[in-house]
């Protein structure tokens, strides 16, 4: 009957040392394949000893062939031109010549051998690539540093670090790959350029950018960052870099590792290695994670970076004449915060059209705002993407990323206003975080923006996921009721409980309670973020320092079950305002202090 089954060819690549996590990773991928398939394992090496290859063997069955592969012969004539460090082998660079060593297959699976299978790999192996030359996960690791990101779009050349992928987990096209010339472009760059912080990775990065299926993440779980990853949707663990539950004891996930490895003949060696781990060598597996940090920050330095010109009228050190209009601007919020009227826009907004019955479908049950809904957040999309590019929104860094990832019940999400892109902003964190997988973001927004914001602006206003307040008491029950729902199916909503924005305004104000109320409520947490911010080196069209943004996501605020509704609103407000005043202060080193005058003040004026 096997003979009769598909064949999925599955490569690995170890040297000796290796084979007892080898071992664990046939384990669980044999455990949770399905029976439709033959996997055809081919194990890549150079000095696997012969009672280790025994020991691999006997995973062998109906469904399953291993074969040993001695690439010795083949290494030998490119073994110079291979740069390796720290705990890495040549034997990671095995990967890029397959589409040579193995042109009997179109398609293969490559996968790292510190990495325990919770998921069926056929299901990986069946993604359609189309003509993409390679199928894998966003890597983890870069998508929440920005100097790792910075070293993917600078020295790698990715257009973006998000498409930038881990090469462990790799669905490798190969007959597009050797129409592309991949392996004869691989020894052309391997002779011009050295790669040095992920190396054979950076090399597949460059090579294959434009030609990439992104896969979930959930096929490339790394300990990393994704330690609150739901372990239903887990499909493959990847122990990545130092984390290994072989050498720590406190490694995220070593739980399902140790679960596979009690079931091999390596058990006792595998417990064997880890007591044997010194104290001196975990130091250097942490040191090693901040001496690569340095050594992508030394790349960078080498980089000119021209992502931060691009469609810049001018920069610091020439003239260029500061816009009347922001000047009035920046003049008319000194004279607001001064009166301490902080809940008044400052800017000269459209006159308020009131929301009728009938214009606006605030959950998107009509067929006809569904479509818009589908569009305006396809369009939405593309022109965060563009602002990014453009540097008309920079995004310098993201700090806590982990409080926005670990909540899974639906959340009030509150931020700072003081700029038309900073919603842009917190679209961007809520994507990097992954949760934009499984839940939806909705914004609070102002009447007039809804009904009588013109062109492309009021379009995205009026169907991308957006929750307008309204003046009429019949409409503010539907939105209550569309808050209600949306919570409670696991969304989030972003609201701005200042109920003001002033442009580049870099305090936090008094905060309304509304947010506070909807999120005590429906029984949800506030998620509270403040933006602090830094003049760049860009200059804007409006003559000022187009702004980095710093992003800082706090520690989830819930309400108490013990006390009433209103109780828990002034005590998440309040804890709010505390958290959000603390960044301030520790950012920009001065106390948080207001220029308003009280009413005596006024009279003596």
């Amino acid at each position: 009957m096997s003979e009769n089954l598909k064949e999925i060819p599955i490569f690995f690549a170890i040297d000796d040392g290796y084979t007892p996590f080898l071992a664990v990773a046939i384990q669980s991928l044999i455990e949770n394949a399905s029976k439709d398939y033959k996997y055809l394992i081919k194990v890549l090496h150079t000095n696997v000893q012969k009672d280790h290859m025994e020991q691999i063997k006997k995973y062998e069955n109906q469904n399953v062939s291993i074969e040993f592969v001695n690439l010795n012969y083949y290494i030998e004539k490119v073994k110079d031109k291979l740069y390796t460090r720290d705990y890495y082998t040549n034997t990671t660079y095995f990967r890029l010549f397959l589409t040579e060593l193995y042109q009997q297959y179109d398609k293969v699976l490559y996968l790292d051998s510190d990495i325990i299978i919770l998921g069926d790999v056929s299901e990986l192996y069946n993604t359609d690539m189309g003509t993409n030359l390679v199928a894998a996960a966003p890597d983890d690791i870069i998508q929440t540093n920005k100097v790792f990101q910075d070293y993917a779009e600078l020295v790698v050349g990715v257009a973006k670090y998000q498409h930038y992928f881990n090469a462990g987990v790799l669905l490798m096209n190969l007959d597009e790959l050797r129409k592309f010339k991949f392996q004869e472009k691989f020894l052309y760059l391997l002779e011009k350029v050295k790669f040095s912080v992920a190396q054979d990775q950076d090399y597949l990065n460059r090579l294959c950018k434009g030609r990439v299926t992104l896969i979930s993440h959930d096929w490339d779980v790394m300990p990393y960052v994704n330690e609150e990853t739901k372990p239903e949707d887990i499909k493959i663990i990847h122990y990545n870099f130092a984390y290994k539950p072989w050498h720590f004891e406190d490694v995220t996930y070593n739980e399902y590792f140790w679960e596979y490895a009690k079931k091999t003949e390596f058990y006792d060696e595998i417990l064997k290695v880890r007591e044997s781990y010194t104290e001196d060598q975990k130091f250097k597996d942490r040191e090693a994670e901040k001496e690569l940090a340095n050594l992508a920050i030394k790349e960078n330095s080498c980089v000119g970076d021209d992502r931060r010109y691009r469609g810049v009228t001018d920069k610091i050190g020439e003239s260029t004449e500061k816009s009347k209009d922001r000047l009035e601007i920046l003049e008319k919020i000194q004279n607001l915060e001064r009166e301490g009227k902080f809940d008044i826009d400052a800017e000269n907004d459209p006159p308020t059209i009131p929301l009728t019955p009938d214009n606006v479908d605030y959950l998107k049950k009509k067929s006809y705002s569904k479509l818009k809904n589908i569009v305006a957040n396809k369009i939405g999309e593309k022109f965060l993407n563009d602002i990014i590019k453009e540097n008309k929104l920079i995004i310098k860094q993201i700090n806590g990323i982990e409080n926005l990832q670990k909540v899974k019940t639906g959340a009030m999400i509150t931020c700072n206003h003081f700029n038309p892109f900073d919603s842009f902003s917190i679209e961007e964190v809520f994507r990097t975080s992954g949760q934009a997988k499984t839940k939806k973001l909705y914004k609070v927004i102002r009447e007039g923006n809804y009904t009588n914001f013109p062109g492309f602006y009021g379009f995205l206003f009026r169907n991308a996921n957006t929750l307008p307040l309204s003046s009429s008491n019949r409409k503010m029950v539907e939105f209550m009721k569309a808050v209600d729902t949306i919570l409670k199916r696991g969304d989030f909503i972003l609201i701005y409980p200042e109920q003001s924005m002033w442009w580049n305004y870099r305090k936090p104000k008094p905060l309304k309670n509304g947010a506070f109320k909807l999120a005590a409520r429906n029984n949800v947490p506030v998620i509270p973020i403040f933006i602090t911010m830094e003049d760049s080196n860009i200059i804007g069209e409006d003559g000022f320092p187009v702004q980095e943004y710093i992003i800082n996501i706090e520690e989830p605020i819930y309400p108490d079950e013990k006390l009433t509704e209103k109780e828990n609103t002034n005590n998440m407000l309040e804890e709010n305002s505390r958290v959000w005043k603390k960044i301030y202060e520790d950012f920009y080193k001065i106390p948080l202090k207001y220029s308003t005058v009280n009413e005596k003040e006024k009279s003596v004026i």
